[in-house]
């Protein structure tokens, strides 16, 4: 059985808890409350967990004492060797149980998500897979019950999207899609070739955790505001008043532009939606980067920049490079059936953590990376 490791840091912290709650002004700030309520209670599960792991430890010694006892009777020799297989799942299952305890919470999980989806590499026809990439997303997240909110949307002339920003609200979120940042590749005959090749396009992705007003401080002072017309369809829907919002953050260059809304005031919502959690994301990234120059992530970074998934529609294949995970079923994933490949980086994840945590070594992954064919 797996040495956990040592519960003393809990048992320090759940104490450290406990004495903040006995004091007279915990109470005075609801969300710090109910913060420090939370963990307190993870913790002393957590505890308690322990001492039955201990406890079934000590069982279990107690009965394979007991099975070699030469001069134990014959029927509790038997009673033990009965007993012991369900002592050591019990305390296997105990063992896990306290390892995904014991691994840090990240805190934007639970955190609804703003996905941003931009036609790269390959005209008119990245612009296409783009709008595939963002049905696919919609449709999941409306088989888990989520609610997806359009924010803004760039088309292309072939009814493609050179870029679409949605926010998608409801049980954690960003803990499902998180990964899904990156670049995508596709690989098909685009609709305007003519000789049958096989064209390589690329999609990129970004998933942002919804920012809160106390996660991100935005000076006022900072931003430059302009409002303009709204292009429309015409006729009765043409928009009359001047509600398209561009928001420039002027530290850091960020430029949001948000026209879905015919209300001004609504779209200077949205529009700080997703400048605040630009900027969440930005400053996550540059922790994470000086914790990476230490060790590479085996399931990548998450930068827009790395190449992560190939959707090869000669082959019907989809295949994830950060795990080598390949699915042969395109269409289905392109309906949304992503699960298989959320599951697959999620354990990777898992085991990663995991590893830091005990020490021991990662399972190996094969790097099963299809070549371009371009």
């Amino acid at each position: 059985m797996d040495v956990l490791p040592a519960i003393d840091p809990f048992q320090r912290r759940l104490d450290e808890l406990a004495a903040n709650m006995a004091e007279p002004s915990f109470y005075s700030n609801p969300r710090r409350t109910a913060e420090v309520t939370k963990e307190h209670q993870k913790l002393s599960q957590l505890i308690a967990d322990y001492r039955v792991y201990e406890k079934l430890g000590l069982e279990i010694e107690d009965m394979t004492a007991m099975q070699k006892e030469a001069s134990a009777d014959a029927e509790l020799r038997e009673l033990a060797l009965a007993e012991l297989p369900d002592l050591q799942r019990r305390r296997a299952a105990v063992h896990e149980s306290i390892l995904m305890a014991m691994i840090p919470p990240i805190p934007t999980d639970s955190r609804n998500t703003v996905m941003e989806i931009r036609a790269g590499t390959g005209g008119e026809e990245a612009a296409l897979f783009a709008a595939e990439l963002a049905r696919s997303y919609q449709r999941y997240a409306d088989n888990r019950g989520w609610k997806v909110q359009p924010m803004s949307s760039s088309g292309s002339e072939r009814g493609g999207l050179k870029e679409v920003i949605f926010l998608i609200t409801g049980t954690d979120v960003y803990k499902q899609l998180k990964f899904e940042s990156g670049v995508h590749r596709v690989q098909r005959i685009p609709v305007t070739e003519s000789n049958g090749r096989v064209h390589t396009s690329t999609v990129t992705v970004a998933v942002l955790p919804e920012a809160e007003e106390v996660d991100v401080q935005v000076d006022p002072q900072d931003l430059e505001i302009t409002v303009t017309r709204a292009s429309g369809p015409g006729g009765q829907g043409v928009n009359t008043t001047d509600s398209a919002v561009q928001i420039i953050h002027k530290p850091t260059g960020l430029i949001v532009t948000c026209a879905d809304e015919r209300s001004q005031i609504k779209n200077k919502a949205k529009a700080m939606t997703v400048l605040r959690s630009r900027l969440l994301q930005r400053r996550e990234d540059e922790e994470r980067a000086k914790y990476a120059a230490a060790r590479k992530s085996q399931i990548g970074s998450g930068d827009r920049s790395e190449r992560i998934r190939t959707y090869s529609f000669p082959q019907n294949r989809v295949t994830d490079h950060r795990i080598g995970l390949t699915l042969y079923s395109l269409p289905q994933v392109l309906e949304g059936a992503i699960d298989p490949l959320i599951a697959g980086l999620q354990k990777a994840d898992f085991e990663e953590r995991l590893a830091e945590l005990t020490g021991a070594p990662l399972p190996t992954r094969s790097s099963r990376r299809e070549e371009d064919n371009e």
